[in-house]
């Protein structure tokens, strides 16, 4: 493995365990030239998955765009990275789980606003008004008004 900090060839791994709910393995390694410790994670190489635009193209499954549009979503509330790779993960092994070669990003876009909604309302908000493409302002008020009385159906208010 080479290094990050000196980009030389050599490390020996300190510490692994598993990550990502078993689906793969996290490295902790030190360069055997310049003592850095780095993290790596191990995964097993998966067939390629497709996914089918709005607009009828397709793009290879790319799970870094989800987790860019998850930090957008969470800028400046109290989302912590570990949620938001939680989130990621999870909607990963759910898209893989499905066992298609293709899937809509439509699909995934459900996927992860199911997620996030569970972990803060704000970003769910943000993810869903690019997702969702709201036209105007009428169209955000219904989605957070159906927020609302989902809310009061289950009895709470999550803070």
């Amino acid at each position: 493995m080479i290094c990050p900090h000196c980009h030389k060839n050599g490390s020996r791994v300190v510490d692994s365990r598993p990550s990502d709910d078993g689906m793969c393995i996290r490295r902790r390694r030190e360069c055997i030239h310049c003592g850095f410790r780095f993290t790596t994670f191990e995964r097993f190489e998966e067939s390629p998955l497709l996914v089918i635009k709005k607009d009828g193209t397709r793009q290879e499954f790319d799970r870094k765009k989800i987790l860019n549009g998850l930090i957008r979503s969470a800028e400046k509330r109290p989302v912590s990275m570990d949620q938001l790779t939680a989130i990621t993960d999870h909607v990963e092994n759910k898209v893989r789980s499905l066992g298609e070669n293709e899937v809509s990003s439509q699909l995934i876009g459900k996927y992860v606003m199911k997620e996030l909604k569970g972990v803060d309302e704000i970003s769910y908000i943000r993810f869903a008004s690019v997702y969702r493409q709201f036209k105007d302002v009428d169209a955000f008020m219904n989605e957070i008004k159906s927020m609302i009385g989902n809310d009061k159906k289950q009895g709470g208010h999550n803070d």
